[in-house]
Formats: structure tokens, C-alpha cells, sequence
């Protein structure tokens, strides 16, 4: 039996469409919403009728029937924490999206429009790997403030997609494995995995910084920015988080235009790409510590680990913890659409969301 499964990666302005067929991906589109589009609707859920229309006619488009599909799976949005894997989209997580978010994201809109389509056809709808996964151990969770215990929020689903591939490819299973995962985005996240549980996180506030992110900071003098007078809360939260990294040293969140400044001779773009590098490497080896050095790779993902000279750099400090496996790209729809895939198959359970 062939299963025909739409996927939906909502993004904050543009919304991403795949359509596969068993593991064979069948068409994949970008739909980009005008940011003049996204700016008229003042929360993120008002923006579900707009992005639902433009995803049916895409479809429509293209010759995809809706009552052809076997499943629809959504990027799942910002819940209270739950497991990794897939959940079936229900009445009580529609609600919580909708009606009670934990935080507006894009992301948000991904198990909506999925429920909403897969109902009309009777099907199951679902998600995968939740921005929200959290499967922290007790030791993990204590930050040294207990106002502020640590949670986990990364890129969950390319980093476990990207584990399970290396362990397929090492004739082994994701639940037999150790790795450590560093996901090189415009935010970037370090995850370590252990028999098939992500236990420990680097957050894109806690490790290295990266195109438009700040990373880890002094923390004392960053209190004292905030309360220095010079900036809002808004200010200084878009040091961190937009406006940091490497768009702060130079002024571009474009590692391909920073790796043209090094080779026209530009030493400041080699020292800021460079300290990249040094950052995400001190990141793999703190959390290697996690499973006590018994690491069986190294996994190297995310659109910028299609850099050489990054992947060499990083690859040069910690190759002596493990070998290192460079798996670019951010593989979001392939995961996505192979967890549901996973799920009709019968070879996972889909979880049920409960609050």
C-alpha cells in the first residue's frame, strides 16, 4: 500500500508545502506571504484562514486532490511541553493553539490548518516533533536560579530526523545510539541524544551565537544593559534574538556573503565566522559530557553545515570525541512527513495530547 501524506511548515512569512508518497517526496513549495500580508493581522491565529487558502490553492494548483491523502502532518507549534514523536492533532490541542497559546509562533498555525484539513476527508492529522519537546532529565532543569528553571526549546525535529538517519546508516537504530547534534541555522542549537531520548539542550540563548543570534552572554553585564537606560526590554530582546551574532559584528545574517569577505581577504569576517565555530565546537564537547564521552557521532545539520570551512573548523576541535557526520540542509519536511509515514505504518504510536 502506497500512503500519500501532505506536509505544512508554517514560518513567519512564508508557509513551506510538501507532498510525498511513502518516502518519495512528490512536490515541495515555499509559499512566501508579503510581509505587508502578515503585519495586517494582529495575532498569529488570525492569519489561518489566509494561509489555509493559499496552501488549497497551491494544491488545487497542482493537481493534488485532497481525498487522495492518506494523512496530513503539521510542524507542531508551541505546546506545554510534550515527548518526542508524533501526537494526533485533537479538540483539546486545537483548543490551546487557538484559544490559550503558550507564546504566538508561526508554528502554531501548522496543527490547525492540518486538523482542519485532514477532518474534512476523514483522515488522521498530525504532528511531529514539537518545537516544544522536552525531555529533560532533573539534572538538566536546574539553571542556578530557581525562578528559572531550564527548558528545552531547539530544533527538534531535523536534529532527531537527522540522528535517526545516522543510525540507520551505521546498520544500528536511533534507540541503540548516543549522538550529539548541532543544528546550524540562522539560530543554532546543540542536542544530545542518548538511546533515544533527547536529554540535554544547548538553546539558541545558551551556547553559540550564530547569523542573527546572540548565544550565550556575560550574564552580569547584560543585566546591567538592561537597566542601563539606554534601551526597552524590545531593544535589548532584539540584541539577542534578530539583531546578535554574526548580524551584529557585520552586519549580514548571510554566511555565504561572510565566506566571500574571507576569501576577498577580510579578517574580521574570518575572525567572527571562525568564533562561530569555536562557540558550537565548546557546545559539543559540554554536552558530550552528558553520556559521559560515550558518544558514537557527531552529527553536523542545518543549512549552514553546507559550509566546508565551517564543518573543517568545528570537525578539527572535536573529531576526538567522536567521528563527525556532516548532514546539511534543515530536512524539515522530509522529517515531518516521514514521522507521519512511520505512524500509518504501524512502526510508532501515534501519542494523544492531554493537558
Amino acid at each position: 500500500m502506497t500512503y500519500r501524506i501532505l506536509a505544512i511548515n508554517p514560518g513567519s512569512t512564508s508557509t513551506k508545502v510538501a507532498v510525498y508518497e511513502d518516502q518519495n517526496e512528490i512536490l515541495c513549495k515555499s509559499l512566501d506571504h508579503p510581509v505587508e500580508e502578515i503585519e495586517e493581522f494582529e495575532h498569529v491565529q488570525d492569519q489561518f484562514d489566509m494561509r489555509s487558502q493559499v496552501i488549497a490553492a497551491f494544491l488545487i494548483e497542482n493537481g493534488i486532490e485532497t481525498d487522495t491523502l492518506s494523512a496530513v502532518v503539521g510542524r507542531g507549534g508551541i505546546l506545554p511541553p510534550v515527548q518526542s514523536g508524533a501526537y494526533a492533532v485533537n479538540d483539546l490541542m486545537v483548543d490551546r493553539l487557538k484559544n490559550r497559546p503558550v507564546l504566538e509562533h508561526a508554528s502554531n498555525l501548522g496543527p490547525l490548518i492540518a486538523y482542519e484539513m485532514a477532518t474534512a476527508i476523514g483522515k488522521p492529522a498530525y504532528i511531529y516533533d514539537s518545537v516544544s519537546v522536552d525531555e529533560l532529565g532533573e539534572l538538566a532543569r536546574l539553571s542556578g536560579i530557581p525562578e528559572l528553571p531550564r527548558a528545552s526549546f531547539c530544533h527538534a525535529l531535523n536534529s532527531r530526523a537527522m540522528a535517526m538517519k545516522a543510525a540507520e546508516k551505521m546498520g544500528s537504530t536511533y534507540k541503540d545510539k548516543n549522538f550529539v547534534v548541532a543544528h546550524l541555522g540562522g539560530g543554532a542549537s546543540v542536542s544530545v541524544h542518548e538511546k533515544g531520548k533527547m536529554v540535554d539542550i544547548l538553546a539558541d540563548d545558551e551556547g553559540t551565537f550564530s547569523p542573527e543570534r546572540s548565544g550565550r552572554v556575560p550574564c552580569v553585564d547584560l543585566v546591567k544593559l538592561c537597566f542601563s537606560g539606554k534601551y526597552s526590554q524590545k531593544e535589548v530582546l532584539k540584541k539577542l534574538r534578530g539583531g546578535g551574532g554574526i548580524k551584529a559584528y557585520l552586519g549580514t545574517v548571510d554566511v555565504r556573503e561572510v565566506e566571500r569577505r574571507i576569501e576577498a581577504g577580510d579578517k574580521e569576517a574570518a575572525l567572527v565566522l571562525e568564533a562561530f565555530a569555536y562557540q558550537t565546537a565548546k557546545g559539543i564537547a559540554e554536552l558530550s559530557s552528558v553520556v559521559c564521552g560515550k558518544v558514537d557521532a557527531i552529527i553536523l545539520t542545518g543549512g549552514i553545515a553546507y559550509s566546508k570551512r565551517m564543518t573543517d573548523w568545528i570537525s578539527e576541535r572535536i573529531s576526538f570525541i567522536a567521528p563527525v557526520m556532516v548532514m546539511p540542509g534543515e530536512n524539515e519536511m522530509e522529517a515531518l512527513a516521514f514521522g507521519a509515514l512511520r505512524v500509518l505504518k504501524g512502526e510508532e504510536i501515534a501519542k494523544v495530547y492531554t493537558e
